[in-house]
């Protein structure tokens, strides 16, 4: 038979603490490596975020500008419209006054 380990008391208590530090330096937490390429990525996530940032202020100002430019021929067209309205109003009032005047001269005669 194999014969056991004659272990006492004491040699017990160093082998929990060895395993207890052992657990405890496996829980350490292990220096970082920093990328040396860190500071260029930071640049460049820095600078697609700004090109995004511009692509959208861009459409948003190209959608701004067009309705804008809806809203103006809007305008211009309810313009134009009032302007013929009001050339027709004209022309009907002098039609209308001619009639007046003539009837009046037909009254005189």
């Amino acid at each position: 038979m194999s014969q056991l380990k004659n272990t006492g008391f004491a040699d017990r208590i160093t082998a929990a603490a060895d395993a207890k530090k052992a657990m405890l330096a496996k829980m350490k937490p292990k220096p970082t490596v920093t990328d040396p390429n860190f500071e260029q990525r930071h640049v460049e996530r820095e600078a697609e975020l700004e090109a995004a940032r511009a692509a959208r202020a861009a459409v948003k100002e190209a959608a701004r500008q067009d309705v804008l430019a809806r809203e103006e021929a809007a305008l211009a067209e309810k313009r134009a419209d009032r302007k013929e309205r009001k050339a027709l109003s004209a022309s009907e009032q002098k039609i209308a006054r001619d009639a007046k005047y003539a009837a009046r001269k037909a009254r005189q005669k």
